[in-house]
């Protein structure tokens, strides 16, 4: 008998044996890097998101991380800008407005920088241009001009960062942040009304630059706004809603 001829298309290399490997293959590949997240260290970023940190207070999301660094810019250039007022003004309520600065980013910058530690989240340490540009403007300023400015300005900056708070805290997973943006939030609506009271805000400039209709502020320089005929010289500053967290 003749020997039967082998069998093709058989085994391991065959056409169907192609396509489970391939198969086998694509399967690995997406399965992999979600097993390999499981075991990395707790700032490894989020598989699902390339911005969002995983961390053992809960995500630390993209909007979280600009809250962080907005709260630490804040402080950077807000906390000298306080110490000026308190010399600079030259009416009781803006000396005051100065000190409640220097009270409410002292503490907020204690705060963010022990969270951004537990964290191991790197922050700034000066402030951006933009922030140096007012600072240079308040340094220019002198007399009922810089009440009108710092007044203004200030108010500006701290309307901005107030809805950032509250978007913040309405949706952070994360502990820390919640705890953070309820102190930012006591100590933001403290200055908003503290700066308010001068007498020197002006309102309509708030709603366009809010509204998105304008740059930095912009102060008129014409005649000063006069602030109320009585305002009251000392305010307090609203207790933290939080102690910062224990070691």
């Amino acid at each position: 008998m003749r020997p039967r001829p082998p069998v093709k298309g058989r085994g391991v290399f065959s056409g169907t044996g192609l396509i489970v490997m391939c198969l086998a293959a694509t399967l690995a590949a997406l399965v992999f890097p979600v097993w390999s997240y499981t075991d990395r260290p707790e700032t490894a970023p989020n598989v699902l998101s390339a911005h969002t940190l995983q961390t053992s207070y809960g995500p630390l999301s993209a909007l979280d991380q600009d809250f962080l660094t907005k709260v630490r810019l804040a402080g950077l250039w807000e906390l000298p800008a306080g110490r000026q007022a308190q010399s600079k003004g030259t009416t009781p309520a803006v000396r005051t407005a100065g000190r409640h600065l220097v009270e409410g980013h002292r503490f907020l910058d204690e705060r963010v920088r022990d969270v951004a530690g537990r964290i191991h989240l790197d922050l700034a340490d000066e402030p951006n241009e933009q922030q140096r540009q007012w600072l240079d403007r308040l340094d220019r300023a002198q007399g009922a001009e810089y009440d009108r400015e710092f007044a203004n300005i200030l108010r500006l900056a701290h309307g901005k960062v107030f809805s950032v708070v509250a978007q913040v805290r309405a949706s952070t997973r994360n502990s820390l942040v919640r705890e953070l943006a309820d102190d930012a939030n006591t100590t933001v609506l403290d200055h908003i009304k503290v700066l308010e009271a001068t007498g020197y805000v002006d309102f309509d400039a708030v709603a366009r630059d809010l509204a998105g209709d304008s740059a930095p502020p912009a102060v008129d320089p014409g005649p000063a706004v006069p602030p109320p005929a009585s305002p009251s010289p000392y305010y307090t500053l609203p207790p933290p809603a939080y102690s910062p967290p224990p070691d």
